[in-house]
């Protein structure tokens, strides 16, 4: 009997552990298929940076016509996308708007390539951005609303990885085309190779379900089990079955209908989205995105060449990637305010020494020192806060109003990335680099304060329970100090 009894539990902790391993094979496949719209958004937004180095020739742009080629992804294309993209998420459901993207992505990665005339190429980047845009709003939530609690946050900064990777793959590809063709179109080629992720992104998502919590929000139960169990144990999917079903039954059965009278009812949630779009505001006020389009011409006009600025450039990337893969290890330990806080100190320490390197005498020397300030800038930013804030943005808003409220907040990020983009070479141009980086400390020392003042702690609770605490104004010991509970229905 005993015997019988052992053979009976090995069979059943080999079937758990197959099971298990069916799990992380599902996530896996499901992370790494969403999050190549993460991918052709990095790519998107940096390939830009080699590409002007050539097509302001065969364009003939000016200064302002190369801010708004460089602009018109962000604004209106991205910031609409934004927008679109929450809305879409909410009606149509994560899967399909990220399949909206691909399409988008595919158009006008196809149109950009192919411009004959900078009215042709300013189109073509806004139907770009408009998939960037989508792709940035649905991509962390469809991430959040699939992962369990424990895997969440490395699931959802895994887009962020994607997102550096995407750039860094276009500042590569820039180098490497640079060299290999002799041809002033060779920025045709470095915008079309983004079609290639876009027909994955299309294919993939086919293959994936859609999320649990949005099945749940249209009344679709069952599927919500179904897909719930793809990724959790049997008792664990019961448990967050239970949980999601509690909260979308009474969103389902609230006198309240839509997310803007939500906004208009209930005061802790208008708050919610006031933290957020502040989120948005300060990632991008970082400066971050100077760096992203303009580090080829910042160190070009320091002394390097073309082809030499280029190359540099790649260390820019691969310095994107490694912090952003530290910061997803520190996401494990670290809580989500601690991590906002030291980046937004270090990112104001590193911009005043940027500052100041502007200062010294023209050389060789000097532009690799600017380039080391500008890897140790973004190693604060993508380590400490690009983790951070797409993370915090896809937990902290509840079900009832997740889409539009997401895509509220990216459209401010958006918005606030266009404005400090374009406005970037005229400061420089008035100001200096040092006038310049200077101003950006100023701004990110009040980012500080707004984080320390105002922003909650998410780490360790479903989803369900931080909208639950959110509501109830529950003041949350792990952010003593802030006033970052809400105030009660």
């Amino acid at each position: 009997m005993s015997t019988t009894h052992s053979a009976a539990s090995a069979r059943g902790s080999g079937g758990a552990a197959r099971n298990e391993r069916s799990h992380k094979r599902f996530l896996t496949k499901l992370t790494v298929i969403s999050t190549l719209g993460g991918l052709l958004f990095g790519y998107d937004t940096g390939v830009i940076s080699g590409a002007l180095l050539y097509m302001k020739d065969e364009l003939n742009l000016s200064a302002v016509g190369e801010a708004t080629v460089v602009s018109s992804l962000l604004f209106p294309g991205a910031a609409v996308g934004a927008l679109l993209g929450g809305r879409l998420s909410d009606a149509l459901g994560r899967k399909r708007t990220l399949l909206v993207c691909a399409g988008l992505f595919l158009v006008g990665a196809l149109g950009c390539a192919m411009a004959p005339n900078v009215e042709i190429m300013v189109l073509a980047r806004i139907v770009l951005g408009l998939g960037v845009g989508a792709a940035a709003v649905t991509c962390p939530l469809y991430l959040a609303e699939m992962a369990p609690v424990e895997r969440r946050g490395r699931m959802v900064t895994i887009n962020e990885l994607m997102i550096v990777t995407g750039q860094m793959l276009a500042f590569s590809i820039n180098a490497l085309l640079d060299h290999l063709i002799e041809d002033p179109t060779v920025w045709r080629y470095m915008l079309a190779i983004a079609s290639v992720p876009a027909v994955l992104l299309l294919l993939g998502m086919l293959a994936l379900p859609d999320s649990p919590r949005w099945y749940a929000s249209k009344g679709r139960f069952a599927e919500t089990r179904r897909t719930l169990e793809l990724s959790r144990s049997e008792s664990e999917a019961a448990v967050e079955y239970a949980s999601i079903s509690v909260h979308a039954a009474r969103d389902r059965n609230s006198k309240v209908s839509g997310a803007v009278h939500y906004l208009r009812d209930y005061p802790w949630m208008r708050r919610i989205l006031w933290i957020g779009c502040g989120l948005a505001i300060v990632q991008q006020a970082t400066g971050i995105n100077t760096v992203n389009y303009y580090a080829p011409t910042i160190l070009e006009q320091s002394g390097l060449g073309v082809s030499a600025s280029l190359v540099a450039t790649i260390a820019v990337g691969v310095t994107s990637v490694v912090m952003t893969i530290v910061g997803i290890i520190l996401l494990g330990f670290v809580n989500r305010r601690t991590m906002l806080l030291t980046g937004f100190i270090g990112v104001a320490s590193s911009q005043a020494a940027l500052s100041l390197v502007f200062l010294l005498p023209s050389s060789t020397g000097r532009s690799y020192i600017i380039l080391a300030a500008m890897m140790v800038f973004v190693a604060f930013v993508q380590c400490f806060i690009g983790t951070c804030v797409w993370l915090l943005l896809s937990e902290i808003f509840p079900m009832a109003i997740r889409g539009f409220a997401m895509g509220i907040a990216v459209f401010v990020l958006w918005t606030t990335n266009a404005l400090i983009s374009f406005v970037f070479p005229i400061l420089n141009s008035v100001l200096g680099s040092t006038g310049t980086f200077g101003l950006f400390v100023l701004v990110n020392l009040i980012s500080v304060y707004f984080v320390y003042r105002f922003v909650p702690e998410t780490k360790g609770r479903s989803l369900e329970e931080l909208e639950d605490r959110l509501g109830a104004g529950k003041p949350d010991a792990s952010a003593a100090g802030s006033t970052a509970a809400v105030a009660t229905r």
